[in-house]
C-alpha cells in the first residue's frame, strides 16, 4: 500500500460547521485514511492511499460540498518540441504527474501551463516528467517573459544560418539531377563529389533532426524529427550503398533538398509565430525602464524593478507613468488609451488613481506608488493575455488526439508503401522514394499550430481592443452564445444615479425631507443612497448621526433619527412594516413611468414623501443592444428595480425581455433558469455584486475600467466599460473560430490528400518536403489575418 500525506488550501470555510462538513466528506471518501481540516489556517491535511484515490478525486470531493481548492498555476518553458506529436506527448506526461489537475501545452509558444493545488507538486516533478518524455523544461520566472523576443530572434538567426549553408550545398546536388537526366557527366554528377556535399547537410545541418528524433524515441514516442531523419537517412544511406557498389543511382539531392526546404519552412514558421505574440510585446513596451523617485528630498532615477510601494514619484509632461498610484500633488491630463481604449485624455487631480504604462500629456504631478511589479494593472493584463494565449480551445481536442497517434500510423503507411512497390512491383528504388515522400509530407505541424496560433492572435487582438479573454475556451464559447443578460446598473446605465425629484406628501418642505433622507442614507453603501447623500451635501445640509441603522437588502433601510423611526425604500419595505402608500401612488406611477427609481420615505409608520433617483443611460447602450439583436442574440435586462421603472428603461434601449425586482442573491438563480431552457447564456455585470451570476452563466463578462481588471468571477473583462465591447468580443470570437476551422480543414485536407499521392508515387520527396514545410507557414499566415480585425 502506497500512502501519502498532503496539506492543501481550502477557500470558503467561514465557521466550524464548514470545516466539519469538509472533514466528514473527505473521511467518507474511499481511499482517504485520515483527514483533518483546520478552519483557522483554511487548510486540510489528508493521508490517503495512492492506489485507491488521487488528488483530482480529493479536489472534486471538496468542491462537491461547496468549497474551493485554489490552484497554483506554473508556466514551463519547453525545449525540443518540433510538431504536434511533441506537444501531445509532453502534455500527456505532465497530466500523469500525481497532483496535476490540468496541463496545457502550446506548440506555438513552446510553453506548458500546469495547474495543481499548492504544496502538492514540486517544480522538479514537472521538469523530470518532461525530461522522461524526451524534452527539456524550466519553470518560467517573471524576467523570462521579457526574454521571449530575444530567444525567438536567436532561434530565427540560427535557422536562417543553417538554411543558407544547407542551400549553398544543396543547389549543386539539385543541379546534378538535371545533368544526370540529360546524360551529361561532369563533376556535379560525380558520386563522391555529391557525397562530399550531402554529408555535412545530412549530419551537421541535419543534426537538429537527429537530436530531436533521439529525444523523442527515448521518451517513448515519435515526432516530426523522426519522420524527417528517417526519410532523409534512407535516401542518403541508399545512395552511399549504390556509390560503393558501383551503381550510378544516387538520391543525395533528395535528402539534402528535403532538409533545406524543411529548414526554410521552419524559418518562416518561426518568423510568423513571432508575429502572433506582438500584442504581448506591445504591452511590455508600455512600461518605462526607470522612475524618478524622491529619496531624502532628492530626485533620483531608479530602475522600475526597484520601485517600492509608498515611494513618491514625479512625472513630467510627455512621460510614461511607471507604476500604479494615487496623485498627491498637481493636475494633469493622462492618455489611458493603451490600457482602457479611450482615446480622450482623462483629467486627473489630487486623490485620483493613475495607471502604470499610461502617458502624462500636459501637467507635472507627484504620486504615491500603490502597486508595483507584478501587482500593477499592466502586469496583470500581460499575465492574463499570456495565460489566455497558452490555453486551449475545446475544438483542439480532436487535433490533439490525432497528433498523438499520427506519426506511428504514418511510419506504418510508409513501410507498407515500400513493401508493395518492392515485393509486388519489384522496384526497390521506387518503393524507397515513395516511402520517403510519405514520411516527409506527413508532418503533423500544421495540425498542432492550427488552433493555438489563432487563439494567440485572437486574444492579443482582444487585448488591443480593451477585451481581456481569460482562455481559449471562453473565446470559443462566446461564438456559441445565443442569449445575453445585461445587468442594468453600471452596464446599461452609467451607475451614477442623481436625484431628480423631491416630493413632500405632508407638511414637511423639500429641504427638510432631503435632510432626513440624506442623514439616514449616510450610513448606506447603496448607490441610490449615495446619490441622496451627494444631493444633501450639494445643498450644504448638516447631516447628523442616526441610531439603530438596519439595511434590508433589496428593500431599503430603517433607522432612528431625532427619536423618530424613519423608513426609506421601495414598496416591499413599506409592506413589511404595514405602511400605507395610497397617498403617494399617483406620483409613484408617474415617476416610474419615466424610468426613475422612486424611494418612499415614512416617519413613524406614515408616508411623508418620495425622492426619485435616475441613472442616466450610457450613450452607446441603445446601439449596442440593437447590434446584439441583429446578431441573433436574445437580450435580457436584469435589475432590482420595480417592473414599471425597469420596463421604461428597457423600452428606451430596445430590450424586450425584462427581469425586474430581482434581489442580488437571486440573480444567479435567474441565470440558471434561463440556462435550463437549453440556452447558452452570457451575463454582463460589474464583477462585484454580480459575481455569483457571472460564475453561473456560461460566459461571464465583467465591465471594468482602468485598474479594475483582476475580476476572478468573470471569464471576459471589458475594460472600456461600455456595451460596444460585447459586440466586438462576439465578432472577434466568430472571426477566430472561422480561422480555426479553416486551419483545421486545410491541415486535415493536406494530410489526407498528400499521403495517398506520396504513397502512389505522384510526389517526389523534394516536392513533398516543400509541401510539408509550407503547410505550417500557411496555417500561421492564415491566423495572422486576424490582426486586421477591427
Amino acid at each position: 500500500m502506497a500512502n501519502r500525506t498532503i496539506t492543501i488550501d481550502i477557500l470558503g470555510m467561514s465557521c466550524a460547521a464548514c470545516s466539519a462538513r469538509v472533514e466528514k466528506a473527505l473521511n467518507k471518501k474511499d481511499g482517504v485514511l485520515n483527514a483533518t481540516v483546520n478552519l483557522l489556517q483554511q487548510k486540510a491535511t489528508i493521508e490517503y492511499d495512492e492506489q485507491k484515490v488521487d488528488i483530482s478525486d480529493i479536489v472534486d470531493t471538496i468542491e462537491k460540498v461547496g468549497y474551493q481548492v485554489p490552484l497554483v498555476r506554473k508556466t514551463l518553458l519547453i525545449e525540443g518540441m518540433s510538431c504536434a506529436a511533441c506537444s501531445a506527448r509532453v502534455e500527456k506526461a505532465l497530466n500523469k504527474v500525481e497532483g496535476v489537475i490540468k496541463a496545457n501545452v502550446n506548440l506555438a509558444t513552446n510553453k506548458a501551463i500546469v495547474e495543481f493545488p499548492s504544496g502538492v507538486v514540486e517544480d522538479r516533478d514537472l521538469i523530470e516528467a518532461v525530461k522522461k518524455a524526451g524534452y527539456k523544461a524550466k519553470v518560467e520566472i517573471e524576467k523570462d517573459m521579457h526574454r521571449g523576443k530575444k530567444l525567438r530572434e536567436q532561434e530565427i538567426k540560427s535557422l536562417k544560418t543553417s538554411f543558407i549553408i544547407s542551400a549553398i550545398l544543396s543547389v549543386p546536388l539539385f543541379s546534378a539531377m538535371f545533368f544526370h537526366m540529360a546524360g551529361i557527366d561532369n563533376i556535379l554528377t560525380n558520386g563522391y563529389f555529391q557525397l562530399l556535399l550531402a554529408t555535412p547537410v545530412q549530419f551537421i545541418i541535419g543534426y537538429r533532426f537527429y537530436k530531436g528524433a533521439f529525444n523523442s524515441l527515448k521518451g517513448g514516442g515519435a515526432n516530426m524529427d523522426v519522420l524527417v531523419s528517417m526519410g532523409t537517412s534512407a535516401a542518403y544511406f541508399y545512395s552511399v550503398y549504390n556509390l560503393f557498389n558501383g551503381i550510378h543511382e544516387y538520391y543525395f539531392e533528395a535528402s539534402a533538398v528535403v532538409i533545406t526546404l524543411v529548414l526554410l519552412g521552419k524559418t518562416f514558421e518561426a518568423i510568423a509565430k513571432g508575429k502572433t505574440s506582438e500584442a504581448i510585446e506591445k504591452l511590455m513596451k508600455l512600461q518605462p525602464e526607470t522612475a524618478r523617485v524622491i529619496k531624502d528630498g532628492v530626485e533620483v532615477d531608479i530602475p522600475i524593478e526597484k520601485v517600492e510601494v509608498g515611494d513618491v514619484i514625479i512625472v513630467r509632461p510627455g512621460e510614461k507613468i511607471p507604476v500604479d498610484g494615487i496623485i498627491l500633488e498637481g493636475d494633469s491630463s493622462i492618455d489611458e488609451s493603451m490600457i482602457t481604449g479611450e482615446s480622450i485624455p482623462v483629467d486627473k487631480t489630487e486623490g485620483d488613481q493613475v495607471i502604470g504604462g499610461t502617458i502624462n500629456k500636459f501637467g507635472s504631478f507627484k504620486f504615491r506608488a500603490t502597486k508595483v511589479g507584478k501587482d500593477t494593472a499592466l502586469s496583470q493584463i500581460i499575465k492574463l493575455v499570456e495565460e489566455a494565449q497558452g490555453s486551449k480551445a475545446p475544438i483542439q481536442r480532436l487535433a490533439d488526439k490525432i497528433s498523438g497517434i499520427f506519426v506511428p500510423i504514418v511510419m506504418g503507411i510508409a513501410l507498407i508503401t515500400f513493401l508493395i512497390f518492392y515485393l509486388v512491383k519489384g522496384s526497390f528504388d521506387t518503393g524507397l522514394m515513395n516511402a520517403v515522400a510519405v514520411l516527409v509530407i506527413a508532418c503533423p505541424c500544421a495540425l498542432g499550430l492550427a488552433t493555438p496560433t489563432a487563439i494567440m492572435v485572437g486574444t492579443g487582438k482582444g487585448a488591443e481592443n480593451g477585451i481581456l479573454i481569460k482562455s481559449g475556451e471562453y473565446l470559443e464559447k462566446i461564438h456559441k452564445m445565443d442569449t445575453i443578460v445585461l445587468d442594468k446598473t453600471g452596464t446599461i446605465t452609467k451607475g451614477e444615479p442623481e436625484v431628480t425629484d423631491i416630493i413632500s406628501l405632508n407638511s414637511l418642505d423639500e429641504y427638510e425631507l432631503l435632510k432626513i433622507a440624506a442623514t439616514v442614507e449616510k450610513a448606506s453603501e447603496h448607490p441610490l443612497g449615495k446619490a441622496i447623500v451627494r444631493k444633501g451635501e450639494e445643498e450644504l445640509l448638516l447631516l447628523a448621526e442616526v441610531d439603530d441603522f438596519i439595511a434590508l437588502p433589496g428593500k431599503g433601510l430603517k433607522a432612528t433619527f431625532e427619536g423618530k423611526t424613519v423608513c426609506i425604500g421601495n414598496r416591499k419595505l413599506m409592506d413589511e412594516f404595514n405602511i400605507s402608500i395610497k397617498t403617494g401612488e399617483e406620483e409613484l406611477y408617474r415617476l416610474e413611468s419615466q424610468g426613475k427609481t422612486a424611494m418612499l420615505i415614512a416617519i413613524d409608520d406614515k408616508l411623508v414623501g418620495i425622492i426619485a433617483v435616475a441613472d442616466k443611460i450610457k450613450e452607446n447602450s441603445k446601439k449596442a443592444t440593437k447590434d446584439l439583436k441583429d446578431m441573433g442574440l436574445e437580450v435580457y435586462m436584469i435589475t432590482g428595480d420595480n417592473k414599471r421603472t425597469a420596463n421604461a428603461i428597457a423600452k428606451e434601449v430596445g430590450i424586450d425581455n425584462v427581469l425586474a425586482e430581482v434581489l442580488p442573491e437571486d440573480k444567479a438563480n435567474m441565470i440558471e433558469k434561463i440556462k435550463s431552457e437549453g440556452k447558452i447564456v452570457g451575463m454582463v455585470g460589474d464583477g462585484i455584486n454580480d459575481a455569483p451570476a457571472l460564475v453561473t452563466a456560461d460566459i461571464g463578462f465583467a465591465i471594468g475600467t482602468g485598474t479594475d481588471i483582476a475580476m476572478e468571477a468573470a471569464d471576459v473583462i471589458l475594460m472600456r466599460g461600455d456595451l460596444n465591447s460585447i459586440v466586438t468580443a462576439i465578432k472577434l470570437s466568430h472571426s477566430t473560430m472561422k480561422i480555426i476551422k479553416q486551419n483545421l480543414f486545410w491541415a486535415f485536407f493536406y494530410n489526407s490528400i498528400g499521403i495517398p499521392f506520396a504513397a502512389l508515387g505522384y510526389l517526389n520527396p523534394m516536392i513533398a518536403g516543400a509541401a510539408m514545410a509550407f503547410s505550417s507557414v500557411s496555417v500561421v499566415s492564415n491566423s495572422l489575418r486576424l490582426k486586421k480585425f477591427k
